[in-house]
């Protein structure tokens, strides 16, 4: 049974659920960036073309034979490789742009000295008065007594 625990214990760390998280949301993505390319992107882009539908570009190594019911096609689909390519530079630049994001972050924090610290909020900084106020008072109410 030890090792069901630790199997438990490597499932429930939270950098485990974080990237199963990101794998999930990632293949979502994929799906989305997909359909942009093929639906979106390429049929202009093949419009500009002359109509060629980049999805069905390929260079034919060996035709199919009409005499045989079997399929002999071989060829090489360049065009399917094209949109793929395509579909990566998005997916390439949404990274980036999201990476780019998180450093100016961490340049901003890294800017501010470690020992910096915000100023209070204004309760705060009026209840940290008025403590000061209390403790002055009753230091001089305490001051020496002569009998």
């Amino acid at each position: 049974m030890p090792i069901l625990g630790e199997f438990r214990e490597f499932i429930a760390r939270g950098n485990v659920i974080d990237l199963a998280v990101g794998v999930i949301i990632g293949a979502a993505f994929n799906d989305i960036v997909k359909t942009l390319v093929d639906q979106i992107v390429m049929p202009p882009v093949g419009l500009l073309l002359s109509g060629i539908d980049f999805s069905h570009l390929e260079w034919v190594l060996k035709a199919d034979n009409p005499a045989t019911k079997a399929n002999e096609l071989v060829a090489i689909q360049y065009g399917m490789f094209l949109n793929t390519l395509i579909r990566f530079l998005i997916v390439a630049w949404v990274v980036f742009l999201m990476v780019k994001a998180v450093n100016v972050i961490r340049r901003r924090d890294a800017e501010r000295p470690a020992g910096e610290k915000s100023a209070p909020p204004p309760q705060e900084a009026l209840l940290t008065e008025i403590r000061d106020l209390l403790k002055a008072q009753a230091g001089r109410d305490e001051g020496p007594t002569r009998h």
